[in-house]
């Protein structure tokens, strides 16, 4: 796929999370995915395949907040396989904490699927708001 076909793919996942469309997220997601997130925070690690990213980062991240993360795209840039995207999110807590971070993704895009993600994200303000 060209680069810009790659970059379609990300702003569609983008799109989709903030719709609430679940569905096509995890559609755009590789079943054998390595998500990383980088850090020593409580949800920092790496994460092979979907059903361990829903089960160690998505399910206790979510789980905690009201309603998702919408997120901001400042910037997308693709190379070949490879695309970063700068994204600021909005979120609140169950018990009303605001949970607003900064994020910088570098994904990989293998047949049309996010098949490695690497996320960087203010650490120590996700340890300060989840433990």
């Amino acid at each position: 796929m060209s680069a810009e076909e790659n970059r379609e793919i990300v702003e569609q996942f983008y799109a989709a999370s903030n719709s609430g469309d679940m569905d096509t997220c995890f559609s755009l997601i590789a079943d054998d995915i390595t998500w990383t997130n980088i850090g020593s925070t409580s949800l920092s690690g790496t994460f092979r395949g979907k059903a361990e990213l829903q089960e160690k980062l998505l399910g206790p991240l979510f789980g905690r907040l009201k309603q998702g993360i919408h997120t901001n795209v400042h910037r997308i840039v693709a190379e070949n396989d490879y695309v970063v995207a700068q994204t600021s999110g909005i979120a609140e807590t169950l018990d009303g904490r605001p949970y607003n971070n900064s994020y910088c993704w570098i994904i990989r895009i293998q047949d049309g699927k996010f098949a490695e993600v690497t996320e960087y994200m203010d650490t120590e303000l996700l340890t300060s708001v989840f433990g």
